[in-house]
């Protein structure tokens, strides 16, 4: 899903990092404001485990990725706006020390899995979760639906900021200047890929880790 240089143009890179520049600065304040002091250790450990499971990267046709992100656990044991901090952290790291992902497409990079992501799969989880106790076994199947959805619905942005771009950018003849694949070629790849393999990736690892928690350290999990 690392949406790489060269397959955006310059105004929707631009735009994208106009779009996160005020949520990073809200995840910011929230996150000092929210965050409980043994909490911080969570979210050093959050960035470090989307850092590692994104590293696995497969390749899609077309330019982009297709991987985990482990951003809705972060999300559902720190938070949304905490989980946006962390996995940014792991994005710019990845972008300027491993060019995995470009840096003129950090912001777009961060809309998909450091905010789509997380947010839609938090709430994901709130609903199907609602009004169940903290060591139902429905709570672990919500971690599961709310990871596989979650990453589904960051891959579709993903496709559509690719499939937009021949339409944005192109030659006086129609030549496309950036990603050349429009909306029917980038969305189905982007999530049939997501569909079939790295969304149950995603959801299994958020649900085995969630019923860990379960039996390790109910307090991590929130209140009854």
């Amino acid at each position: 899903m690392h949406i790489p240089d060269g397959y955006l143009g310059p105004s929707s890179c631009g735009f994208f990092y106009a779009l996160m520049l005020p949520i990073w600065m809200m995840a910011s304040k929230i996150v000092k404001k929210t965050l409980k002091a043994k909490q911080v250790p969570m979210l050093a450990i959050g960035a470090a485990f989307s850092f590692v499971i994104m590293m696995f990267n497969v390749p899609i046709p077309g330019g982009s990725t297709g991987h985990a992100v482990g951003g809705v656990l972060a999300a559902i044991l720190l938070g949304p706006w905490a989980a946006c901090i962390a996995i940014t952290v792991a994005l710019v790291v990845q972008a300027l020390l491993f060019g995995d992902g470009g840096i003129t497409a950090i912001g777009a990079n961060c809309f998909n899995m450091a905010f789509v992501l997380p947010f839609t799969g938090y709430y994901i989880f709130k609903v199907v979760s609602f009004r169940v106790p903290v060591h139902s076994g429905r709570r672990v199947i919500a971690a599961g639906v709310a990871g596989y959805l979650g990453l589904n619905i960051a891959a579709f942005f993903a496709g559509v900021e690719f499939g937009v771009q021949p339409l944005l950018h192109h030659t006086a003849s129609g030549q496309a200047l950036y990603c050349p694949y429009g909306l029917k070629v980038a969305v189905p790849i982007m999530l049939a890929e997501h569909l079939l393999i790295f969304g149950w990736v995603e959801a299994i690892v958020t649900a085995l880790v969630f019923k860990f928690l379960q039996k390790q350290d109910l307090s991590l999990l929130g209140p009854a």
